[in-house]
């Protein structure tokens, strides 16, 4: 059973539509009426319908704007446009917004019913599609080109000649195109999970993934060991417009569908193909963090400042030293350090070998540190743990133990780091809606633009910490601010509108009564008999 949301101004209508037709015969649920288009863009953002049937003349917010903010918010929900003949080449033109349906008024209940039973069809293919487990013979071609670039950065050539031959091999293969060689690239990595913590992703799967990716941007992904490797290639423009609206799309469809959890972790932009195994390996460090995340969602440059150093030469035990840190339990990391260094004395390796070793795996938790902590903070740990004069006199034990200390405080300094940093990202953002709450163009989006974090990073920072979200917040505060001005100047209804953010007299007074109770004039006339 699909779920639905209507919104139509006219309540008649919009009844009507609710009591005449027979919901569960057609495969939906009604779960939310509203009036007007902010009124649904809340109810979209609370209740996530699969369907939202909305007419496109609404007051305060046309059909087409919501169409676009529940693009922002909720990419993998359906929307269907109601309109009158004189509005539907105004509709058409919300094409890009991925239309599922146009309906054009009047409409009988049988034919409504109709038009909803062929929409339902329309959705039942897009699950299908979604969970079909196939791979397209184009991908396949690419993969063979894509895959060892990104996972292994081995290579005879270097520099411009070998970002030039790389950029030629995508054209020739059909992956860009011969005027668009200079672009932009971004690595996803995604996993599925089901209830009990299970990896439950298989090579099938890039066809759900890919579904998603074909509607914004070019790509190419393949399957490796449990997850999906993605390229993104585009202008940064068109990255930096796309990137937030895909990842929660795949989140969304992979849970509405597929009753799975995503976890995604997405590297920073990269300006070549030669960077596509930095990235791969950024965005293997983003998934960790993703895992034990709120969203299952996680940019690396939301949680590290600086990119991750070179890790070529890096063995595996390093690479799971990071991980561990990162994102692991203390009796995880305590476990597999007692296992490392039991293997080591167990193998009889050489003194030297171990100290070498021992060299990389401090130096790995120092690259930990250093993406997350300041320079005072890792003079101090450094200072506390002076390992590196102590190597060459202590046995593979006491090495063991005075490293499992050196990673325990490592991992309590990172945690707090990047607490501290999340802390005040989100002290700056609402310092910024705070200062600013009266510009009508201030937005989620607008404000993690400017402190350079996805928006999807910043709403789950903004709801963890107030326990309420953007628009919440912004609304409480222009009201808060109107109410003022209402009760203690002369300024009229619109003056008070301009000056808290809002262009529509109409709507603030909607917004206002709403969250009030009553009117402004009602509220301004109460305070002055009372």
């Amino acid at each position: 059973m699909y779920t639905i949301v209507i919104a139509d101004d006219e309540a008649e209508l919009r009844q009507a539509l609710v009591r005449r037709i027979n919901w569960k015969e057609v495969g939906f649920e009604v779960v939310g009426e509203a009036e007007n288009g902010a009124e649904a863009l809340e109810l979209v953002e609370k209740l996530e319908p699969d369907l939202l049937l909305t007419d496109v003349r609404m007051p305060f917010m046309s059909g087409i704007e919501l169409a676009r903010a529940v693009r922002e918010i909720r990419p993998n929900i359906q929307i269907a446009f109601l309109s009158g003949f004189d509005d539907f080449t105004y509709a058409q033109q919300a094409i890009q917004y991925n239309i599922i349906s146009y309906l054009l008024k009047p409409i009988s209940s049988k034919e409504l019913t109709e038009e909803l039973k062929k929409i339902k069809q329309k959705i039942d293919v897009k699950f299908q599609e979604f969970t079909k487990k196939n791979a397209e013979q184009e991908q396949q071609n690419l993969m063979v080109f894509f895959m060892p670039l990104l996972l292994d950065s081995f290579s005879d050539t270097q520099g411009e000649d070998r970002e030039e031959a790389l950029t030629q091999e995508a054209v020739s293969r059909g992956f860009i195109k011969p005027e668009h060689t200079y672009m932009h690239y971004t690595v996803l990595v995604t996993s599925f999970w089901d209830e009990k913590g299970r990896n439950r992703t298989s090579e099938g799967d890039m066809n759900a993934v890919n579904l998603i990716l074909r509607k914004y941007i070019r790509y190419v992904s393949f399957y490796t060991d449990g997850r999906i490797v993605s390229l993104l290639a585009g202008t940064r423009t068109s990255l930096t417009k796309y990137l937030h609206i895909i990842v929660e799309d795949i989140s969304q469809s992979v849970r509405r569908i597929m009753s799975l959890t995503a976890s995604i972790g997405v590297s920073r932009m990269v300006p070549g193909l030669g960077h596509c195994h930095e990235a791969y390996l950024e965005a293997m460090d983003a998934l960790g963090y993703a895992r034990r995340s709120d969203t299952g969602v996680s940019f690396i440059s939301d949680i590290e400042r600086t990119a991750t150093l070179d890790q070529e030469m890096v063995q595996a035990a390093v690479n799971e030293i990071e991980s561990l840190l990162r994102s692991g339990t203390e009796e995880e990391l305590r476990a597999y350090l007692e296992q490392l260094f039991a293997d080591l004395e167990q193998e009889d390796t050489p003194a030297m070998n171990i100290q070498l070793v021992m060299v990389q795996l401090i130096a790995a938790v120092f690259r930990v540190v250093n993406a997350v902590a300041d320079s005072e903070a890792i003079q101090n740990l450094q200072k506390t743990f002076p390992l590196l004069g102590q190597l060459f006199f202590e046995n593979p034990r006491e090495m063991k133990e005075r490293y499992l200390a050196f990673c325990l405080a490592a991992r309590e300094l990172a945690a707090e780091h990047r607490k501290k940093s999340s802390s005040v990202i989100c002290d700056r953002a609402l310092s910024i809606m705070e200062s600013r709450f009266m510009d009508p163009e201030l937005s989620l989006n607008s404000i993690s633009g400017e402190i350079s974090v996805s928006p999807n990073y910043l709403s789950t920072l903004i709801k963890r910490s107030t326990g309420s979200t953007f628009i919440d917040l912004l609304t409480r505060k222009r009201m808060a601010a109107a109410k003022k001005l209402l009760l203690e100047t002369p300024m009229k209804i619109r003056e008070i509108s301009e000056k808290c953010g809002y262009n529509d007299q109409h709507y603030f007074s909607y917004c206002f009564k709403k969250y009030e109770g009553i009117s402004p004039n009602a509220c301004r006339r109460k305070h002055e008999e009372g």
